[in-house]
């Protein structure tokens, strides 16, 4: 991987470690809908992890079109944002955590968000693993960066 990539993949992990929400945006029957979740990541940014009641218009949309993307950002609503805040989008495929892999994941999760706790153990709240094809970090207002996961 080339300088460039790295260091946008070094800012990109500082980011998400300093930011604990997500806008998450579906779609379903030509209708996009976002949603603001709580979000962690594994250790090689490959996936991002939320949770979600199964009874939720979100999660219809992710069970019914698993395409998603996931923008996180560090603005702070202030003027100097425009040339100051990273933005980060990504996107990739929304799957529910499987038996298998979900206490490692759910793991992961919990150490960041040890307060949902509650919420993760409930019956009706699915743990959903966004596998990430591509990340475009976007700086100083105009310089952006493409980084494919998969290469």
């Amino acid at each position: 991987m080339d300088t460039r990539k790295q260091e946008a993949l070094n800012k990109i992990e500082t980011l998400f470690d300093t930011e604990t929400l997500s806008v998450l945006s579906t779609h379903n029957n030509g209708q996009p809908y976002a949603s603001l979740v709580a979000f962690a990541v594994t250790p090689d940014l490959k996936q991002i992890l939320f949770l979600t009641p199964s009874t939720t218009r979100k999660y219809d949309n992710l069970t019914t079109n698993p395409r998603v993307a996931m923008l996180i950002n560090n603005s702070r609503n202030k003027t100097e944002d425009i040339y100051n805040a990273m933005a980060v989008t990504a996107t990739g495929t929304a799957m529910t955590a499987q038996d298998h892999e979900k206490k490692p994941l759910l793991s992961i999760y919990l150490k960041r968000h040890p307060h949902l706790k509650e919420f993760a153990m409930s019956p009706t709240t699915a743990l959903v693993c966004v596998t990430v094809d591509t990340y475009t970090l976007v700086s100083r207002f105009q310089d952006v960066i493409e980084i494919r996961m998969k290469e």
